[in-house]
Parts: C-alpha cells; sequence; structure tokens
C-alpha cells in the first residue's frame, strides 16, 4: 500500500516528471488507488505518466466506473491496447458496464482470439462460473512427455493466468487429468504426462453458481480450478483471486440485502447515487410498515384507555426485531459459507429454540420487571401479559429467523431477500396485533381497571 509520506508527496507533486517516477515505481494496485481517489479531471493526467507496461498492469486494478471514465478520455489506440492486454474475464466484467456502442467498436478493434474468449464469456448468464472463468490455461494432450510439455509451457504459455496446474485433455479437449507445475519440475523428461497426472480432478461446470465455485476451492484449498461444458470439454478456469472477488462481491451483497440496501453503493458513491440506491427500499419498508401500523389503529381506544402501552410497544418492536435479525444472519451467513444446508433445517432450528427458550425467560422477565415501574398501581396487571407475549415474539423470531432463509434456499432462492426490515415488520406485526388483542380482551372479559 502507499505509504503516507509517498501519498501526500503524490498529492502535493507539481513536478510531472517526478510524480512519473514515482507512479512507475509503484506496485500496480496501489497506483491503481492512488488514480481513483483523484479528482476525476486529474485521473486521465495521473494515468497518461505511466509507462506502457505499467498502464496495462494498473488498468485491471481500476473500478470498472474509473476504466469506462478513462476509455472516454483516452485515444482509441491507446484503449485498444489497454482492453487487449486485459485478461478475458476482467474484459467481460469492464463490457457489461460499457454501452452497447462502446463494446461493439471495442470487439471490433480486438484480435479474433480475444474477441472470441470475450464473447465466450459474455455469452454465459451472471453469476455462474461460465461468466468468472477466465480462457487462458495451460493445457496439455496426454501423449506428451514431461520435458515436451515444459517446452510447450516456455514457448506459448508465459502470458497464461496461472501456470501452477496444467490440465490434461484428449483429442476432443475432453478434461481427462490433471498436472502440477511441481511435478513437471521434477520428473524426468522422458517421462508421460499420462503416467503422473492425476485423474481425480476437481471441476465445475460454465451453470454452476460462482458461489459454489468459491465454497469448492475454499474446501479443498485450490488456487485454481478448471471449468467444463456439459459435455466435460475443457473452457476455462478460474483461479483464487477471482474467488476472493466472489467472496467479497457476495458478502457486500448479503449485507447490503440484510440491511435493505441497493447493491453497487460504496462508500464514496455520490449522494445522487445513494439517494437512487436506498430511497426506493426506504419506500417499501414504509410501505411495509403500513401492515405493523394497521394492527395498532383498531386498538387505538385501548392505547388511551392503557397509556403506559405507548412505552411498552417500542421495547417490543425493537428487541423483537433484533432476535429476528440475530437468528437470520446467523443462518444467511451458515449457508453463505457453506456451514449448512437445507437438510440442517431441524437441527438448526432445534439448537435456536433451545438458546429462544433460554432468551425468551431472560426477555420476559425483564419485560416484566420494566412493566411494573412504569405502571401506574392499577395497570400493573399489564406486566404479565407484556413479559408472556414478549416471551412469545421471541420465540417466533427465532423461528422466523431460520425457517425463512432456509425455504428460500430450498426454493434455490438468494436467502438474502429475506432483509432485516421485512423480518422486523413481520415480528412487529405479529407482536404488536398480539400484544394488544390480549390486552383488550383482558379490558373486556374481567372489566380491569385503567
Amino acid at each position: 500500500m502507499l505509504t503516507q509520506d509517498i501519498r501526500n508527496s503524490l498529492i502535493d507533486a507539481t513536478d510531472l516528471n517526478q510524480l512519473k517516477w514515482d507512479l512507475n515505481r509503484l506496485q500496480p494496485v496501489d497506483v491503481g488507488e492512488y488514480i481513483t481517489q483523484l479528482p476525476e479531471k486529474q485521473r486521465a493526467i495521473a494515468f497518461r505518466l505511466l509507462n506502457k507496461a505499467q498502464a496495462i498492469d494498473v488498468f485491471e486494478y481500476l473500478p470498472t466506473e474509473v476504466q469506462e471514465e478513462l476509455i472516454n478520455s483516452l485515444h482509441n489506440i491507446e484503449v485498444v491496447q489497454l482492453v487487449e492486454a486485459m485478461s478475458p474475464d476482467e474484459r467481460a466484467e469492464l463490457f457489461d458496464e460499457l454501452p452497447a456502442g462502446v463494446i461493439k467498436r471495442l470487439l471490433q478493434e480486438l484480435s479474433p482470439e480475444q474477441r472470441q474468449a470475450t464473447a465466450t464469456i459474455l455469452g454465459y448468464p451472471e453469476g455462474t462460473a461460465g461468466r468468472v472463468m477466465t480462457t487462458e490455461y495451460v493445457r496439455l494432450r496426454e501423449g506428451l512427455t514431461v520435458g515436451e510439455a515444459l517446452s510447450k509451457i516456455r514457448r506459448q504459455d508465459e502470458d497464461k493466468e496461472t501456470i501452477y496446474y496444467a490440465y490434461v485433455t484428449d483429442d476432443n479437449r475432453t478434461l481427462v487429468r490433471v498436472v502440477s507445475l511441481r511435478q513437471l519440475l521434477f520428473t524426468f523428461p522422458d517421462v508421460l504426462i499420462r503416467d503422473i497426472a492425476s485423474n481425480r480432478v476437481l471441476k465445475v461446470r460454465t451453470e454452476t453458481p460462482q458461489e459454489e465455485v468459491a465454497q469448492i476451492m475454499k474446501r479443498y484449498d485450490l488456487i485454481a480450478i478448471p471449468v467444463v461444458d456439459r459435455e466435460d470439454r475443457l473452457v476455462g478456469i478460474i483461479t483464487i483471486d477471482d474467488v476472493i472477488d466472489i467472496l467479497e462481491e457476495e458478502a457486500t451483497e448479503d449485507i447490503q440485502k440484510l440491511a435493505g440496501v441497493s447493491g453497487d453503493e460504496a462508500a464514496l458513491s455520490p449522494p445522487q447515487v445513494t439517494i437512487r440506491k436506498r430511497l426506493p427500499w426506504l419506500l417499501g419498508i414504509m410501505g411495509l410498515y403500513i401492515g405493523a401500523a394497521s394492527a395498532i389503529a383498531p386498538f387505538q381506544s385501548v392505547i388511551a384507555a392503557v397509556p403506559v402501552l405507548a412505552v411498552i410497544m417500542p421495547i417490543f418492536s425493537n428487541t423483537g426485531g433484533t432476535v429476528g435479525i440475530q437468528a437470520l444472519t446467523v443462518t444467511i451467513r451458515g449457508l453463505g459459507v457453506g456451514e449448512v444446508t437445507p437438510r440442517d433445517t431441524l437441527k438448526i432450528l432445534r439448537k435456536e429454540l433451545f438458546a429462544g427458550f433460554g432468551t425468551a425467560i431472560a426477555l420476559s422477565v425483564t419485560m416484566f420487571l420494566l412493566s411494573l415501574i412504569w405502571a401506574h398501581p392499577q395497570e400493573r396487571w399489564v406486566a404479565l401479559v407484556a413479559g408472556l407475549v414478549m416471551a412469545t415474539n421471541t420465540i417466533v423470531a427465532v423461528t422466523l429467523g431460520t425457517l425463512l432463509p432456509m425455504g428460500l434456499k430450498r426454493l434455490k432462492l438468494d436467502p438474502a431477500l429475506v432483509s432485516g426490515p421485512l423480518v422486523t415488520t413481520m415480528l412487529d406485526t405479529i407482536g404488536f396485533l398480539t400484544f394488544l388483542t390480549l390486552i383488550s380482551i383482558a379490558l373486556k372479559v374481567f372489566h380491569l381497571p385503567t
């Protein structure tokens, strides 16, 4: 990362020659971070100070919005050189954000090989292995010797995404074996590849969801994993750097959904972007809360007769919602990292209910005592109802927080679709309706004082 001294010297630099020297000696990822933080009008100036090799490396570390911005500010020949040098998967990610006209122009300028590689990746649905794979990998034929394989790698494969593994295919490109670079280096040159390569190949299909790919690679500590089509033909690989991006993307998406925030909003997004991303959710949440408000509306006379209810009800709302979000977050996280599956629903629910009963007792007693403190002497009977409903609402909360994401996962939907505001609103509606109904019944049946 940039040190503070270097960062300050770059920001305050007036000597472009010195700035050029500084930028070209730093790591590409650090230069990318620096350029991203510059004001929009200065980014192209800083980028033009990079030598060709550094510019190509730095470009892949820039956010897609900055890449698009530079494409619009650079000459066509510079843009083509940058895009041509990108790995196919990074290029496909960039093209996802560009206008159709720009994509068409850039595709026409690419070499036939790179154009075909990019079109292949863009042809797969978003969120699948095919969309995040790269077509740059080392492929060997079974009949080669180790010496011939190493010679081929030296001659043709210097720009491949990774050479830690080489993938062995037959004449139809069907993936049959995998061999590591370590095996090749420590084996005699005249030994056949088929004699040292392993036929126990972990692979994924092009339609495999990207989060499933990430879990497989995490489980087996893989640096790369091959991607095959439905005929088991090798079409690409997914590398560990792609998996890190996938895990970050999935975690960000889940966190944003739980909080009721639209995806792709960053901490430094412009205010207009923040408004556009958040306002639809907020309006939707207001619509949801109409349900909770509708549960309260018929009981206005009950609340007027027992004023302490106005003090107690916010505690129901906040506590029940928090209990539900806790269970929801733990369940979604477990599903996200592959710790649990829908087959574990009963096991998880049993654990949550045991914990929920203990929590319910503690919350119920606390609610009872607080209600006694706040209620007038003639209203203290409300404390019994409040404690009972608090316990019930807690059990309902952990049940919903567990079953809703498990149910969505079983239906092959994203469990994070169950957002925190949705669960909170459901619990508010159930809790308020139960609590006020019991209070109303008690007032009518037992003629209790108010």
